[in-house]
Parts: C-alpha cells; structure tokens; sequence
C-alpha cells in the first residue's frame, strides 16, 4: 500500500516509487526515540519543585524555598547541586555522541539506537530507587548516554527512510514524540506530587524505564536504512530493502546513486578530519550554529524548569505543575502545525515566522515580570496576571514548536553528503548538548542575577538568530539530499567556499536519502 508519486530528481526525471505504509510504521517507531528524550526535559523540573524530593537530596534549596515571602524569588533555586542533577545528563550525551558517531557508522542506525535505549533504561532504574546524590548523578549520566546515542541516530534514519517530498513531516515526527514525552512527564509529575507518603518523584523517575522499552522492543524490529547497509558492504540488502520502502522494482536509479555516494565516502579516511576542510564550510557552520541558536532561543529553560519557574514568580506547588502540564500540552499541538506545513511553505518561513512570534513572546513575558517583581524579586501575583504569564509562555513554546524546535534537528539531518554524515550528525548532538548543558548550569544563577532581564537576553539571542536564516539559511525543501550542494553553490555566501564544478565529489550523486 502506498501513497503519493514519484521522487523528484534535479535532473528533471523522476525516481520510481511512492510513500509506503512501511516507510510510515518504521519511522513512527524510530520516532520514539524522542520519547526518552523529551521525557527526561519533563521530569526533571517537575522532580526538583516536589518537596519530599528536595528534602531527601538537595535540603538546603528547600529551606531556602521556605522563606517568608519577602525573600528574593529569583534566587530561592539558586544551587549548584541542584543545576549539576538536571544538567549533568546533557554533559554525558554530548561525549556519547562522540562515540555514537563511529558505532552508527559501523553498525548501523538501528543498533544505535538500540543501545542507547539499552543505556537509559539502567539509568532510568537507578534513578527510580536512589538513595543518596551519587545514585542520582549516575542515574542521570547513564540517561544522558542514551539521549546522546539516540539524537544521533534517530535523526539520520528518518531521513534516510523518507522520500524527499515527504521528509520533513517524517523527520518532525521525532520532534513530535519529544513533545509527547515532555507531556507525559508533566502530567505523571502532576499526579506523583500528590501522592501521600513522599515517595511519588521515585515513580516520576522510574517511569522513565518505559520509554525506555518502547525504544528498545521497537529497535529490535526495525530494518536498517538502504544508506547505511550500503556503506557497510551489504549491497543486495540495501536494494531489496529499497524496493520494500519504495513499493516498487523499479529502484535503480536511487540505487545507482546510493552507489556512488558510498564510493564517495569510501575515500573518506577521517571524516571528522573531512568536515573541516572548506569546500565544507556551510555544513560544518550549519552543524555548529543551528544546535547552538535552537538552544539559545531558552526553550529548555522553559520546559525543565517551568514548575521551578512558575514556583518562582508565585504560582503554588500545585499549580506550577498544572501550568507547565498546559504548556507542554500546548508545545505537542504546535508541532503537528509544523508537521502539516512545513513541505508546503518550506523550512524557511516557519523559521522566520516562529522566531518573530518568540522574540514578542520573551519581551512581553520580560516587561510582565519586570512590573510585577522590579529588581528586588519580592512580590504576589494575581490570578489573572499568572494567567497573563502562562498565555505568555504558550505563545512562545507553540512558536518553537513548529519551526526551531522540530526543524532545529531536521535541516541538519538532510543537508549532510553520505562522507561526512555520521562525524556532522554528532556535531550537531555534541553542540545542542553542550549548550542545554551550559544553559540549564547557569540558568537558576542567571535567573538570580539577571532576574526578569534573563527574558530580554533570550529575546535579544532570538533576534540574531532570525536574522541569520533570513541571510544565511537556504531553503532545503523537496530537494534530494545528494543534491544538497546545489543550494549552496547559489547562495550569495556560502558559494564562495563551494566550486560546483571541481568538487572532489566526482559522480552527479542524486539520492534522496539523507
């Protein structure tokens, strides 16, 4: 069964085949991987906002939060402890990346992502029955192992599996299990917080395990993408698996440049080596840029944190919960928005259109906190000005969620030759970690000094950013992703580093998998 026509060529022919229900149901479980991942940026603010979690592990903080009123709530989360629990899982997926690179390589997508659901599942155990900080820290790396191994890999096979007019919804559709997880997480936190007894953040934890389990059972049934049983020497399960996602017999001509794109990295000694030099160049500043700016724009600040947030600026236990349950709610609708569109209007326009709407969201969100609480961070809030914040922060999570959020991890997954891929792929991950690590380190401090100016800095961040698609960024739309030099040797800066016609890529590579 199969859906759509056939996949366009820049040469002006056509590759054989249509969107398949396999293709569909493989990327829908590989997708999952966003579960483990979006479930942990859930969980970890809502763990650290529960009382009976602070007073077993991180006292100090809950004395503080205990305060009379007229302490200073921007600095009442202030703990280096505290930030290390939350951050220290996006230091291990950065290294684990490193490796992740060599394993995808070598053994293929599917084994990736199987042993990094592998990892988080051990870590989710330990953090589920902790007793002390050590088992916590532990826990948390061992998780951080499995995000850097499945951000790496998940990426890549969706990319690989979809056609190239179909790629970008399949593509989201990881984006999409990460918003789906963050969801669940607020919502478990919501009903754990309430449990008598003290013992309801061990579920929270713990259930991290069954994301877990989907990815891992899912891994086990999944095929290897046609690209990566190539490059590994295994020809004749590529072309009979390329028939199977196509739904057709007809696939020689996307073989044929499966073919060449393999010989071509086949030269490659050390791609890491190979990504550095010029004709390059664009890749390597996209893979560097892109995970950095999607960070910068403070989305992770919003969701790890938004009951500690909300707690902050007055909400109760309860309620801060319950709001960033709205939020994350409102962040997995927006992202089917990006689903729906962004084949049709491009990466481009929803990259601009969503970063104006976050650099109002953050500005207005700035100056409603800035009037509330001035410098000295003392003050109540209303119930209809909380709202006014919550309508704030749902402005600005539903603007990422269908354009940074979910095009954040797929324009550099389609932009990357074959040679290069795996070494790229894990510059990307290495550097969206080192800067959720960074952020979530110093947020809680910069939140304490800062105080409502955090808001205008991430306003001021996305405004540089927006700018930069709008000169820098080239639209990737429907284009074949072994073709994906062309729209650099156009662009009116990157061609200078790229020469279209004596480019050590010697064979006119047209495939359509990433």
């Amino acid at each position: 069964m199969a859906v759509g026509g056939a996949l366009p060529r820049s040469d002006g022919k056509d590759y054989p085949g249509n969107m398949t229900v396999f293709v569909f149901l493989a990327c829908l479980v590989a997708s999952s991987g966003g579960l483990i991942f979006g479930y942990d940026i859930g969980i970890s603010g809502g763990v650290t906002s529960m009382d009976p979690f602070l007073i077993r592990f991180f006292p100090s903080v809950y004395a503080k939060e205990q305060e009379v009123v007229d302490t200073n709530q921007y600095c009442k989360f202030d703990s280096v402890l505290l930030t290390l629990f939350t951050s220290s899982l996006y230091l291990a997926a950065l290294v684990a990346s490193l490796f992740a690179s060599v394993i995808t390589r070598k053994c293929g997508r599917k084994m990736t992502m199987l042993g990094g659901a592998v990892t988080f599942l051990v870590g989710a155990i330990l953090n589920g029955f902790a007793v002390n900080i050590a088992m916590l820290i532990i826990g948390r790396i061992l998780l951080g192992i499995g995000v850097g191994f499945s951000n790496q890999a998940v990426p890549l096979y969706l990319s690989e599996m979809a056609p190239a007019k179909m790629r970008g919804m399949l593509n989201i559709s990881f984006q999409l299990m990460i918003t789906v997880g963050i969801l669940a997480a607020n919502l478990i936190n919501y009903f754990t917080a309430k449990i008598s007894g003290g013992w309801g953040w061990r579920i929270s934890l713990g259930l991290a395990a069954v994301p877990a389990v989907i990815m891992a059972g899912g891994s086990l049934f999944l095929p290897d993408t046609p690209n990566s049983l190539v490059a590994r020497g295994k020809e004749e399960e590529a072309r009979a698996m390329l028939r199977r996602i196509r739904g057709t017999p007809d696939i020689e001509l996307e073989y044929d440049d499966l073919i060449a794109a393999s010989e071509a990295s086949k030269v490659i000694d050390n791609p890491w080596k190979t990504l550095l030099e010029r004709r390059y160049r664009p890749q390597l500043a996209m893979a560097i840029l892109i995970p950095t700016l999607q960070q910068l724009t403070g989305i992770n600040v919003v969701m790890f944190y938004a009951p500690v947030l909300f707690k902050t600026i007055g909400f109760g236990g309860t309620a801060s919960l319950m709001s960033s349950v709205i939020s994350g709610g409102v962040n997995m609708v927006a992202t089917f928005v990006s689903i729906a569109t962004v084949d049709r209007l491009g990466r481009r326009k929803l990259l601009l259109e969503g970063g104006c709407q976050m650099i109002i969201a953050q500005f207005v969100l700035g100056t409603l906190i800035l009037i509330k609480f001035g410098t000295d961070g003392v003050a109540s809030i209303s119930r209809s000005y909380a709202i006014g914040v919550v309508f704030c922060i749902c402005v600005f999570v539903s603007a990422f969620a269908w354009s940074w959020g979910p095009l954040g991890w797929l324009v550099p997954s389609e932009i990357f030759p074959l040679e290069i891929r795996s070494a790229a792929q894990s510059m990307v991950v290495v550097f969206n970690m080192a800067f959720t690590f960074i952020i979530a380190q110093i947020f809680l401090m910069m939140l304490c000094r800062l105080k409502f100016g955090l808001f205008y800095f991430f306003g001021f961040c996305e405004l540089l950013m927006t700018a930069f698609v709008y000169f820098f960024l080239p639209e990737t739309k429907g284009i074949p992703i072994e073709e994906m030099d062309r729209i650099w040797a156009r662009h009116w800066y990157w061609k200078r580093f790229v020469d279209s016609g004596s480019s050590n890529r010697k064979v006119q590579m047209t495939s359509n998998a990433v």
